[in-house]
C-alpha cells in the first residue's frame, strides 16, 4: 500500500530528479510540440459526463492515455502527456472515475497489460481536472489494453462521500479506498468468483483475467456526507455474475432472478431507478457471438428481456451487446449497440419508452467526413460505450474502434428525422507509427501506421487522406526511401484475412501519392516485416515476417533471391550514400552483418563495434546520413556508438547510457554535422535531447509536461533546422520545433 510518507518521500525524488534532469544535458532548449494530425484512430475504450458542470467530460484509450474536453478550445486535451518511458504502462487506462460531487476531481486506473514483463497498476487521482496527478501504487496488474478493456466502469467514486471509491480488478477481487484514492485496502467478503477461472476469456494471445468489470452505486439508499450503503458490481462470468451489497460494501450477496450463460459488460442506472445492462458471450473488443440487454427494477425484483433486436439468418457470426446508456434527464430514454456484428454491420438503437420499442439509430444518419476524409472508408464498430449529455440531450456520443462519433441533434430521430453525426476526435491521437520517414524532398513526412496503413503528410495540421489505394494495408510496418533518389518509397505491410492474392509490399515513384504493389512476394513469409532500399533505388531488401531469410530484388519483386550470411529475424537497412552497402541487425541480441555487393552477401561486423553491440536486446541502429560506410549503433540499454561495416568504433557518444530511438536532421546554421535527435537516457535522466556537434554536447528539448511514454520512432527533418518527428506508444505521432522558431 502507499503511505502518505511515501507520497511525500515520491514528491522530493520528483523535485531531485528535475534538478538532476536539468544537470543531464550541457543546457536546455524550449520546444513546443504539436500532434501531426491525423484525426483520431485508435480504440477510445470508455466516456464519462461529469454530471454537476456543463461540458466537462473525459475519454479513455486502451494505449494512449486519457483525455478532458476542453469546451473553449473545442478539442481534447490529453491528461496524461507527463507519464514518461519507464511508466509506459500506465498509459493504457482500464478504467476511471469522477467524483459526482465534485467536478474538480477525477481517478484514472492505469495499466496496460497483465504480462509478467511489465510493472503493476496504479490509481492516478487529480484534484484539478487531470493537470495534475499524485499516484497510488497497486500489488496487482492491470490490462487496459486486453480483453473486455470497453467494458466498466471498473472504477467508481461514491456520489455522498468522494473519500470512498471502490476498484473491481481483473485477476484481485474488490478492493476499497477510504481516503481518496491514497490508500486501498481489499474487501474480503466479495464473492470468490470474480478470481475464479470463470472470470477470464481467452484470445489468439492468451488466457486473460477480466474479474470485475463494473462498480455501480445506488444513490437513492444515502445521504449526503455518509458513505452509500447499497452498491452493485458485475463480474465477467458466465456464471452468477451479479452481486448487491447493503452494508457499504462489507457483505454481498447475489441478485436474484439474474440472467445466467451470458457475461455482463455494462450496467447504468435510470433516473426512476431502474438498471439497464448489457451482455455477451465473450468480453469482447476481439469477438462476441451473443448477447442481450436486460432492464433490472430493484423495487419489485423484476427483470424483463429488453433486447433491442434478435438475431437473424444474416447474422451468420452471431453478435453481442457492448454500449448501453440513459438519459439522465430521462429515464425511459435508453440506447444501446450491438458488439461483433460485422455483418452487414454493428447497429445503434434508441428507445423512448424504457426498452418496450427499439428503433436502429444508423439507418436515419449522415456522417461527416470532411475533417477527416479517411473515416469514409470505416464503419462504425466496437461500440463500447454510449453516453448521453447529461445538461443536453441532443449531444450523444459513442466510441468505436478508430475514434469518436458525436449528434448535436439526437432527438431529430424521435420526430423521424436524421440524426448528424461529427468525428469529435479533435486533439484526440491515438494512432501506433510503426515507422517514419522524412525525405530531403516531397512531403516532409510519410508514415507507417498500425490499424490504418500510412499517410503522406505535406501538411502536418491537417488530417490526411490515407496512402492511394490499392493496396490499402491494415497495417503499414515498415516504410523507406531512396536516398539519391528520395521520390522513390517503398513499404510493407499485412491485411486482415480474407486477403486473397493481394501482395503485401508496394513501391511509389512520386513521394507516396501513387502506390503500386510488387510484382510478387518471396516464397515465404507472412508479408509485413521490414524493407530497405538502396540510395540510388536499384535494389530492395525484404525480412517479411516468419521467414527464414531476407530476400533481395532489383525489379520490385518481378524476381527474388535470398539473401546470403543473414538468419532469422533480422532488420535491414540501407547506407545512404553508397547503393552497394546494406546493413542488417538483431534487435534482441545485437548482432551486426554488412554487404558491400548490393544485398547479396552479408558478413558479421565484428571488431569493436560488433562486440559492444552483442548481447544489447532492443538494438537500434541508422546509417550515417553524409558518410558511405558509417553506422550508428544503439541499444535501450547501452550508449550510442559511430562506427564502420569493418568493426571499428569511431566515436562513443559520452553520457547516452541507453537510447529508445534516434534519428538524424538538418545541420545547425554554421555546422556541417547533421543534427543528431535522441530519445532515451542521457546522465541517468530519461527525455528527448539534441546534438548539433555529433554527440560533443547535448541540449534537453522535452519538459515535464512532455514525456509521451516511450518514444519508438524518431527522425529529424533534413530541410528544417531544429525539426524532429516521433511516434509515441500510444499518443500518435508529434512534431516538435523550437519554441522561438515556432512562435508567430
Amino acid at each position: 500500500m502507499v503511505a502518505r510518507i511515501r507520497t511525500m518521500m515520491a514528491a522530493l525524488a520528483a523535485c531531485l530528479l528535475c534538478a538532476a534532469s536539468a544537470a543531464a544535458a550541457d543546457d536546455a532548449v524550449a520546444y513546443r510540440y504539436a500532434s501531426v494530425r491525423i484525426g483520431g484512430g485508435g480504440f477510445v475504450s470508455g466516456l464519462l459526463f461529469h454530471p454537476l458542470e456543463h461540458g466537462l467530460y473525459y475519454a479513455r484509450t486502451d494505449v494512449g492515455g486519457a483525455y478532458r474536453w476542453d469546451r473553449s478550445a473545442a478539442q481534447w486535451v490529453s491528461v496524461t502527456d507527463w507519464i514518461e518511458a519507464k511508466d509506459e504502462n500506465l498509459l493504457g487506462i482500464d478504467s476511471f472515475a469522477v467524483d459526482p460531487s465534485d467536478p474538480e476531481r477525477v481517478y484514472l486506473a492505469g495499466g496496460t497489460y497483465t504480462t509478467e514483463r511489465v510493472g503493476n497498476g496504479a490509481i492516478l487521482r487529480s484534484a484539478d481536472r487531470g493537470k495534475h496527478f499524485e499516484r497510488a501504487d497497486l500489488p496487482f496488474k492491470l490490462g487496459g489494453n486486453e480483453l473486455g478493456r470497453g467494458n466498466g466502469e471498473r472504477l467508481a467514486v461514491d456520489p455522498h462521500d468522494g473519500r470512498v471509491l471502490f476498484f473491481g480488478s481483473r485477476s484481485a477481487g474488490l478492493w476499497r479506498s477510504d481516503d481518496r484514492g491514497a490508500h486501498w485496502a481489499r474487501v474480503d467478503s466479495f464473492p470468490a468468483v470474480a478470481t475464479s477461472p470463470s472470470a477470464s476469456a481467452e484470445n489468439s494471445w492468451r488466457r486473460q483475467a477480466i474479474g470485475i468489470v463494473f462498480v455501480v452505486f445506488e444513490p437513492a439508499s444515502g445521504k449526503s456526507g455518509k458513505p452509500t450503503p447499497t452498491l452493485y458490481a458485475g463480474v465477467s462470468t458466465r456464471e452468477t455474475s451479479l452481486f448487491r451489497s447493503d452494508d457499504g460494501g462489507r457483505s454481498w450477496k447475489a441478485v436474484p432472478g439474474q440472467p445466467a450463460g451470458l457475461r455482463p459488460n455494462h450496467m447504468v442506472r435510470a433516473g426512476d431507478g431502474s438498471y439497464y445492462l448489457s451482455y455477451g458471450d465473450e468480453p469482447g473488443p476481439d469477438a462476441m457471438h451473443a448477447g442481450a440487454v436486460w432492464k433490472y427494477e430493484p423495487s419489485a425484483q423484476r427483470w424483463t428481456d429488453v433486447t433491442p433486436m434478435p438475431r437473424t439468418a444474416q447474422d451468420t457470426q452471431g453478435f453481442g451487446w457492448g454500449a448501453v446508456a440513459v438519459d439522465p434527464r430521462d429515464p425511459k430514454v435508453v440506447m444501446a449497440a450491438t458488439f461483433s456484428r460485422y455483418t452487414p454491420r454493428d447497429e445503434l438503437f434508441r428507445s423512448t419508452d424504457g426498452g418496450a420499442h427499439w428503433r436502429a439509430v444508423f439507418p436515419h444518419s449522415e456522417f461527416d467526413h470532411g475533417t477527416t476524409v479517411w473515416t469514409r472508408e470505416h464503419t462504425p464498430h466496437w461500440l463500447a460505450s454510449v453516453v448521453i449529455d447529461p445538461f443536453d440531450a441532443d449531444h450523444v456520443m459513442f466510441v468505436t474502434g478508430y475514434g469518436i462519433w458525436a449528434s448535436r441533434d439526437m432527438r431529430a430521430f424521435d420526430q423521424d428525422g436524421t440524426v448528424h453525426w461529427t468525428f469529435q476526435d479533435e486533439g484526440l491521437e491515438e494512432t501506433v507509427a510503426l515507422g517514419l520517414i522524412s525525405p530531403p524532398e516531397g512531403a516532409h513526412l510519410l508514415s507507417a501506421l498500425g490499424d490504418l496503413d500510412g499517410y503522406r503528410h505535406d501538411d502536418l495540421d491537417t488530417a490526411q487522406l490515407q496512402f492511394a489505394a490499392p493496396p490499402r494495408y491494415a497495417n503499414s510496418q515498415s516504410i523507406d526511401y531512396a536516398a539519391a533518389k528520395p521520390a522513390l518509397i517503398v513499404r510493407s505491410g499485412y491485411l486482415r484475412k480474407p486477403f486473397g492474392a493481394a501482395v503485401r509490399a508496394a513501391w511509389s515513384q512520386d513521394g507516396g501519392k501513387q502506390w503500386k504493389a510488387f510484382a510478387s512476394e518471396p516464397p515465404e513469409g507472412q508479408g509485413a516485416g521490414n524493407m530497405a532500399i538502396a540510395a540510388d533505388g536499384g535494389a530492395v531488401l525484404w525480412a517479411p515476417d516468419r521467414a527464414q531469410h531476407v530476400y533481395l530484388t532489383r525489379d520490385f519483386g518481378q524476381h527474388w533471391q535470398a539473401a546470403e550470411g543473414l538468419g532469422v529475424g533480422m532488420h535491414v537497412l540501407a547506407d545512404r550514400v553508397d547503393p552497394k552497402r546494406f546493413y542488417a541487425y538483431d534487435r534482441n541480441s545485437g548482432a551486426l552483418a554488412a554487404s558491400r555487393d548490393g544485398g547479396a552477401h552479408f558478413a558479421a561486423i565484428g571488431g569493436e563495434l560488433g562486440t559492444a553491440a552483442k548481447g544489447r536486446e532492443q538494438t537500434r541502429v541508422q546509417a550515417s546520413p553524409d558518410a558511405a560506410g558509417e553506422l550508428y549503433v544503439a541499444s535501450r540499454e547501452g550508449e550510442l556508438l559511430r562506427g564502420d561495416d569493418t568493426g571499428r568504433v569511431i566515436k562513443r557518444l559520452p553520457g547516452l547510457t541507453g537510447v529508445d530511438a534516434f534519428g538524424f536532421g538538418k545541420a545547425a546554421p554554421g555546422r556541417s554535422a547533421p543534427t543528431l535527435f535522441v530519445a532515451g537516457r542521457l546522465h541517468g535522466a530519461h527525455g528527448i535531447f539534441r546534438s548539433v556537434d555529433d554527440g560533443e554536447s547535448w541540449q534537453r528539448i522535452d519538459d515535464a509536461d512532455h514525456r509521451y511514454g516511450r518514444i519508438s520512432h524518431l527522425t529529424g527533418d533534413p530541410r528544417v533546422f531544429g525539426r524532429l518527428y516521433f511516434a509515441t506508444s500510444g499518443r500518435g505521432i508529434f512534431y516538435g520545433e523550437p519554441a522561438a522558431k515556432a512562435s508567430p
